[in-house]
């Protein structure tokens, strides 16, 4: 009886391909949580642990996600996309995992978001108080021309523009996966629009909630140019004018030099 079982056991790990009603799954409650990867309940994927999301069932039955995959409990998997979450509340996905009646929040994926966003900026707290974050242009460009940077986080609602112009061609991963309301607040300041985060686990772990956090509001891949984009990029954009970044006498003087250009021209 034991060859037997170790038998299908081993056809089963031989050929991934096969009809999973007709065998019992190779891989126990136990094996599912251990190891660096982990299987989606939509689409049975094995993923790093990194870029999925864990779920476990609370006392009456509802469905919690498990950021910090800490909770006690048989885990549930699913990829970190937006249409992986859906898909799994409208199929019942995590009721057959759990084998019996559950309750899915039908804010599920609101929490989610929250809860990733949370989780980057504490990072960021804590990587300001090691003294692995500074905030501003300047702050972020002399990380950067040194080579400290490991990483730069900037505000989804920049300047496109501006933020280009900071990176340049340099060879450094980029996120934005807060607004700068929020990006400001673990440098208790209304607003930060450009973060530099030292090389390190801290910067690493930064851009895989960030990239978490792409993939559940919009489906984002990391590297796609989308919100957690995690890929070297820069470069100024085509018809960007860096010069206009640099007057800092106000709008009235800004004005009084467009006037100036002008009346130059005319003449």
């Amino acid at each position: 009886m034991t060859g037997r079982r170790t038998t299908r056991a081993a056809a089963d790990i031989t050929n991934p391909g096969a009809d999973p009603g007709s065998a019992p799954e190779a891989e126990t409650d136990e094996e599912a949580e251990r190891g660096p990867f982990r299987r989606c309940l939509v689409t049975r994927e094995r993923l790093p642990k990194e870029a999925m999301i864990r779920f476990v069932l609370d006392p009456d039955r509802n469905v919690v996600p498990d950021l910090a995959e800490r909770l006690p409990g048989r885990g549930m998997w699913l990829s970190a996309r937006a249409d992986v979450i859906e898909q799994a509340a409208r199929r019942g996905a995590f009721a057959k995992a759990s084998r019996g009646e559950v309750h899915v929040p039908p804010e599920l994926r609101a929490r989610i978001e929250d809860g990733l966003r949370g989780r980057v900026r504490d990072l960021i707290g804590f990587a300001r108080r090691a003294g692995q974050a500074v905030s501003g242009w300047h702050s972020a460009r002399e990380w950067l021309q040194v080579g400290r940077a490991g990483l730069l986080v900037q505000a989804a609602d920049g300047s496109p523009a501006e933020k280009a112009r900071l990176v340049g061609h340099r060879q450094v991963p980029v996120v934005a996966p807060l607004d700068a309301a929020q990006l400001g607040l673990p440098f208790g300041r209304d607003r930060a629009v450009h973060v530099a985060i030292a090389s390190g686990r801290l910067a690493e772990r930064i851009a895989a909630e960030a990239a978490r956090l792409a993939g559940v509001v919009q489906g984002g891949v990391p590297g796609a140019g989308n919100d957690g984009a995690t890929q070297p990029r820069g470069g100024r954009r085509p018809g960007d004018n860096p010069a206009r970044h640099e007057d800092h006498r106000g709008p009235r003087a800004a004005k009084q030099t467009r006037r100036d250009g002008a009346a130059g021209m005319a003449k």
